[in-house]
């Protein structure tokens, strides 16, 4: 594989794992509104199965060993079940109102 390649193969790879955390704190901050936050979620779900193929990628083209691939994508798997429970139930982790206003004081 041309060295550029792999270089983008890292970038690629970075790009949407680091997107996952970024997401998951943006959502976070959102819950006050649960659509927003539920999108935010669905971002990061859609980020942690992208990072899955890149690795994919890397395995594929022997940049990446395949027991490490192997635990990188069980990782991502955890991380999308999570996410995917917490917007089956985001009633859940939505702020309401007094919640909002007991934190301000």
């Amino acid at each position: 594989m041309p060295r550029a390649e792999t270089y983008s193969l890292t970038d690629q790879t970075q790009r949407a794992s680091r997107s996952v955390c970024a997401n998951l704190a943006e959502a976070w901050r959102k819950r006050r509104y649960e659509r927003a936050s539920v999108s935010k979620l669905n971002e990061v779900e859609s980020e942690a199965a992208e990072t899955q193929v890149w690795l994919e990628f890397a395995h594929g083209c022997h940049c990446l060993r395949g027991e490490d691939r192997a635990g990188l994508f069980r990782s991502y798997d955890l991380v999308s079940g999570k996410v995917m429970n917490t917007i089956n139930h985001s009633r859940q982790w939505v702020l309401h109102q007094d919640e909002m206003t007991n934190r301000d004081t």
